[in-house]
């Protein structure tokens, strides 16, 4: 008998057919033995018509109204999930957030998860029942109900299985498992039957959507095998779990992340001064602006150039704060580019073998790509090009590492 959370997102209980099928899926794992806590989202589009309620009667809604209105969407859900099981002769019971209780901070609409207790469900599960628990929801101290903002179900999932010490964390989505890289973009690229914590993270952070960042953080934190699976067929999805790989063949590459929305501010000609660079990056953050690759050059003529990426939505913004800076530090320009991208390799085998790298580089020139900025970290190696280049470079950098070639790459540690 294992312990398993599953989590079910929008798409997976967006019709009351879906939520019919959550229930068979669900007593499959009971009627094996398994004790099962069932963490889901708003059924599919519910948050949007509740944003849009906010928007009609309110022009600047207030965030604990907000979170109040918007929880109520898994309210629904596990309801009718709870309903749905008891159909299947499943005694079932539902728990808001505040009933588990997931006491999180008061920072509304982006709340910090602070503590979990999971008494009430250990007994409830003990007692035979099946868990049904609403993700993105939490309570503070005060009582007040607060939401976790994106991704907040996948963490509520990891957080509870933390709390209950749970053999496995499910989340159920529209994909089969964590890819190479996307199908989309490449038609032979494969599912990953294991990846590490390390690895899901880079690829979530380069913009691989298929985990949230928060949910792939606290998993490694606390250690919770996370396995990703598809709510509409069957399959062993991808295991991600702690890096615990002895194999000295293991793969160099697990796989390759791509994102589209990015751009790019050169500062060029500022005095190469002490603290020059926090004189330029310190109000883009102030003003809440993530700033990703940076690359600073010095000039011969005593000046230095800062370059540095943003997301693509906050360029203007960036720009703007940029340009007035430059002009208070008497810089000779400052030049924007919208129209780039970055793509990345990710796996844990860079750790300890050479010419990752220069592979990479030969690869791209190979097919006539120019990289315009480089950074690195201990498992990633990522280039900015240009964005018409994208999904050529993603190609091309998949055949060289082996990646669409069945039985060379299985799993980030052959698993």
């Amino acid at each position: 008998m294992a312990l398993i959370v599953q989590k079910y997102g929008g798409t997976s209980v967006g019709t009351p057919e879906r939520i019919k099928a959550v229930a068979d899926r669900v007593k499959r794992f009971v009627d094996r033995g398994d004790q099962v806590v069932v963490v889901v989202s708003a059924m599919s589009g519910e948050t949007n018509r509740l944003v849009a309620l906010s928007q009609a009667v309110s022009s600047n809604p207030h965030p604990r109204e907000m979170d109040v209105l918007l929880s109520t969407g898994e309210q629904v859900t596990i309801a009718l999930l709870a309903l749905a099981l008891q159909e299947q002769s499943l005694d079932a019971r539902s728990y808001l957030g505040s009933q588990v209780k997931i006491l999180t901070d008061d920072a509304h609409a982006k709340a910090r998860i602070k503590a979990i207790d999971g008494e009430s469900i250990l007994s409830d599960l003990n007692a035979g029942k099946v868990a049904v628990v609403a993700g993105f929801q939490g309570v503070d101290v005060n009582g007040n109900i607060t939401t976790l903002g994106r991704g907040g179900s996948d963490t509520t999932a990891v957080a509870v299985a933390a709390a209950l010490n749970a053999d496995e964390c499910q989340i159920y989505t529209d994909v089969d498992g964590v890819y190479t890289t996307d199908p989309r973009v490449v038609d032979c690229a494969r599912r990953l039957e294991q990846i590490t914590f390390e690895e899901m993270l880079e690829m979530a952070s380069l913009g691989s959507k298929v985990l949230q960042i928060r949910a792939v953080e606290f998993a490694g934190k606390y250690q919770v095998p996370l396995r990703v699976l598809s709510s509409f067929e069957e399959g062993p999805g991808t295991l991600i779990s702690i890096d615990d790989n002895k194999d000295m063949e293991a793969p160099l590459v697990s796989g390759i992340a791509f994102n589209r929305d990015e751009a790019r501010v050169v500062v060029r000609g500022v005095p190469d001064t002490p603290g020059v660079a926090y004189k330029i990056l310190g109000p883009v953050s102030d003003a809440n602006v993530e700033v990703d690759v940076i690359v600073q050059n010095v000039a011969a003529d005593g000046t230095t150039d800062l370059t540095f990426t943003v997301h693509r939505n906050e360029l203007d913004k960036a720009q703007v704060i940029t340009e007035d800076i430059a002009k208070q530090l008497n810089a000779r320009e400052v030049a924007v580019d919208g129209s780039i991208c970055k793509v990345s390799l990710v796996g844990v085998g860079m750790r300890s073998h050479a010419g990752i790298a220069s592979q990479m580089f030969k690869t791209l020139a190979d097919v006539g790509i120019n990289i315009e900025l480089i950074t690195t970290s201990e498992i990633k190696i990522s280039v900015v090009i240009e964005e018409k280049y994208m999904e050529l470079a993603v190609r091309a950098l998949h055949t060289a590492f082996g990646l669409d070639d069945t039985g060379v790459v299985e799993s980030s540690d052959n698993g």
